[in-house]
Parts: C-alpha cells; sequence; structure tokens
C-alpha cells in the first residue's frame, strides 16, 4: 500500500519549518544588528565585540523563546491529533509549492511535508503491482505520462475545465498517468528516480506496451531528458518504448527569473551590510536553482557552489534518439514581432531549444516546433490551440507508426 503521511505529521512539520524559518531571520538580523553596530571596518570595527557581547542575550532569548513555542505547538497538535479527520489529509497545491521552493531541505531532514514521487491515476497513487494495475485500469497497450513543472503537482493538469491528459486518453484509447514529485531536488535526481519508476512501471504493466508518451510542462520536460539520458546510459526497457515526447513551456536553456535571482546574490554580497540579506536568496531549492541553465545532469551541480556565479555547465546533450520529440513555446505576444517577449516565465527561444551556441541548441525538426500566441506559461495547460497541435502530431506520429509496420510486412 501507498502510505500517506497523516494530517498530524504535516502539521507537526509546518511547525518545524515555521520555527526554523524564524532562526534563520533572527540569525540575520543578528548578522546585520553586529555589521552596523561594529563600527567603521577602516578602523579595525572596534565595537565589534562590544556589540556582540550586549545583543547576545537578546537574540539568544529569541530563539529560546522560538524552541519554545516550537515545542508548545506540537504538543498542542499531538493533543488534537484524535480529532483529525485522516482521510481529510491532501498535500494539495500549497504543498507542492513548498516542495518547489524548499524541498530539497524537506527531503534531506525527513521533514514527512516532502512529497515523495509517485504515478498517479485519478488523482491517487498507485501500486506498481500487475495486479493492481489490472484492478485498476481497462486492458490497454498505450501510456501517457504527465509531467508537470516546478512548484506543481498532477492536479495543475486541470485548469478551466480542460486536462489534455483525459482528453489525449479520450481521442487515443491512452492510459493517462500523472506523475508527482518534489521540484525542490535537483533535476537529475528526479530524473534517476524516474528512470527507476517507469521501468518498474513497465515491468508490471500487464500487457505488452505498444505506444508510451510522455507529455511534460515546464520542469517536467527537463527531468524526462534526463530519465532518458539515465535510461539509455542503463539499457533500461522502457526507454525503447518510448515513442514520442512532447514539452510544453520547458526551460530547455533555463529562465531569466533564476538568473536575475543569482546576480541578485552576488549584488547583495558587494557590501558587508547588505551580504546578510543574500541568505535570502539561498533559500531557493537546488530544483529552481538548476533552471538557470536547465540542468539535467549530476555533473552540471556536483561539486560546484550552486549559488555562486557561474558560466553555463553544459556540454552539448541531445533529445533522445528514437523519439520523436516536439515542442511548444508560448508567448504573450499576439503577432510575430522581431523580439518576442515569452510566457512570462521562460523565453521562446528556450522553451523551442534554440541557443546561440549551435552545440547546445537542441535538434527539434522544425515542424515539430510550435508557437502559441498570446498564451502564458500556465495557460499551456488549458489552450484549445495547443490541445489541437497535441493532437495533430499524434495522429501524424501514428499514421507514421502504422506505415512503417505496412512497409516492413511488405519487405517480409
Amino acid at each position: 500500500m501507498v502510505k500517506k503521511p497523516k494530517l498530524v505529521d504535516q502539521l507537526k512539520d509546518v511547525t518545524k519549518l515555521a520555527v526554523e524559518a524564524t532562526r534563520h531571520v533572527t540569525e540575520i538580523v543578528e548578522s546585520m544588528h553586529n555589521t552596523i553596530g561594529g563600527g567603521p571596518e577602516i578602523l579595525g570595527r572596534p565595537l565589534e565585540k562590544v556589540t556582540r557581547l550586549m545583543t547576545a542575550p537578546t537574540y539568544g532569548a529569541i530563539r529560546g523563546v522560538t524552541n519554545i513555542v516550537g515545542a508548545g505547538l506540537e504538543l498542542a497538535v499531538s493533543k488534537i491529533e484524535p480529532l483529525i479527520d485522516q482521510a481529510g489529509a491532501e498535500r494539495g497545491s500549497l504543498l507542492a509549492a513548498i516542495n518547489g521552493v524548499v524541498g530539497d531541505y524537506l527531503a534531506a531532514t525527513g521533514n514527512s511535508l516532502a512529497i515523495e514521487m509517485r504515478l498517479c491515476l485519478a488523482g491517487q497513487p498507485i501500486e506498481l503491482s500487475s495486479d493492481k494495475i489490472r484492478a485498476l485500469v481497462p486492458e490497454s497497450r498505450k501510456i501517457l505520462l504527465l509531467m508537470h513543472g516546478s512548484c506543481l503537482d498532477e492536479s495543475s493538469w486541470l485548469r478551466k475545465g480542460h486536462d489534455h491528459g483525459a482528453a489525449l486518453a479520450a481521442e487515443f484509447g491512452y492510459v493517462p498517468l500523472y506523475l508527482r514529485y518534489n521540484s525542490g531536488l535537483h533535476i537529475s535526481e528526479n530524473g534517476r528516480a524516474l528512470a527507476a519508476m517507469l521501468e518498474n512501471l513497465l515491468k508490471a504493466w500487464p500487457w505488452p506496451v505498444e505506444d508510451f508518451v510522455i507529455l511534460a510542462h515546464s520542469m517536467g520536460g527537463l527531468v524526462a531528458r534526463s530519465a532518458c539520458l539515465v535510461a539509455s546510459e542503463e539499457s533500461l526497457i522502457w526507454r525503447s518504448k518510448l515513442k514520442t515526447m512532447i514539452t510544453m513551456g520547458c526551460p530547455h536553456h533555463g529562465a531569466p527569473l533564476e538568473r536575475s535571482g543569482n546576480w541578485v546574490d552576488q549584488i547583495l554580497e558587494i557590501s558587508r551590510y547588505s551580504s546578510p540579506f543574500a541568505r535570502l536568496g539561498r533559500i531557493r531549492s537546488a530544483g529552481v536553482t538548476d533552471l538557470r541553465y536547465g540542468n539535467v545532469l549530476d555533473e552540471h551541480w556536483i561539486g560546484r557552489d550552486r549559488f555562486a556565479r557561474m558560466n553555463d555547465p553544459r556540454e552539448s546533450i541531445q533529445l533522445p534518439d528514437g523519439v520523436a520529440c516536439f515542442t511548444i513555446a508560448a508567448t504573450t505576444a499576439s503577432s510575430p514581432a522581431k523580439i518576442l517577449p515569452g510566457d512570462g516565465l521562460v523565453p521562446v527561444e528556450s522553451a523551442l531549444g534554440q541557443h546561440k551556441n549551435p552545440f547546445l541548441a537542441l535538434d527539434f525538426k522544425e515542424s515539430h516546433r510550435c508557437i502559441a500566441w498570446g498564451t502564458n506559461h500556465l495557460g499551456l495547460l488549458s489552450s484549445k490551440f495547443v490541445y489541437q497541435q497535441l493532437v495533430e502530431w499524434l495522429r501524424a506520429d501514428s499514421t507514421q507508426d502504422q506505415r512503417t509496420v505496412v512497409m516492413a510486412e511488405e519487405l517480409e
């Protein structure tokens, strides 16, 4: 059985998270106080020791009160545990957002708020066993995997009454499986976990898989590409079954918002008076910092200070061989222009895999690229135009496969 964290445990861990945040804010304020009160650096900061001696009791008291309050809240939550309806314990959108921002910290500290990677069907996690799958789904040899973006979960696919997954399943007969994952972890960590999970899925699938498609939004596209690299290296079964991969609003070459955040970190470090605030920028998760350039491999971050100013660490990484790869970018512009704005988060060029360095550019065929006009990042999930484009690509891809089968039979 897939074990769901109890709501009472999640409430306790929310308390721990709040207490930890208070401690960090206290450290920032204390550092600012000591820096300013220590006097001019040119004079050797003559009052630094005196300032630290005088302020230590105050900040020590704040930490002590914070610990007491935290313990009291945890005790209070424990006492109301019998009154809590366990069936109502849902992670939801708020939990997904928290994981997107500090999910790596939650996982490292064993916090129950950390989202575990799951494959979901009809809003519920599924067990990867043949018997369980056979009991949940009708016989099918076609799987559609939908992968959400940063700070989201599988529920994000239902937007304005439309779900690309459900609609495509009805159109083509796929079984739509929705991935849920902690978007605060490194993209390569999620990619490795997904590669292993998909291998277990195909081994447990009760029927031979003939058509396997990935539809990924935003960060999900990077996780999908990372998983494909792992699967190719380890010769995993599911990789040979993957026919089509479609990304929507994927920051293949990063997002300027994270690069701007990195610049802010560096600027704040220039002055000793502002440097304590740089700690606030270091709250953002490993998943977020991976979006600076679109990192998909361990080598892109291992042994590097992810908050330090650095050049793009990536080398040429192409799309998976033998897979029909498509990509959709969105722009808030309603008509073509010399310089197109992105979708509010991801530039058009990044989403299309284009790069000024030809070694980094992704080789999507021109007919496999598409721009959704007058659409923002989340609008991709409910766009009728986008859905029609998905249908057109999948139908053409299916027809091409049928032609290949006929030609093979004729050669025999």
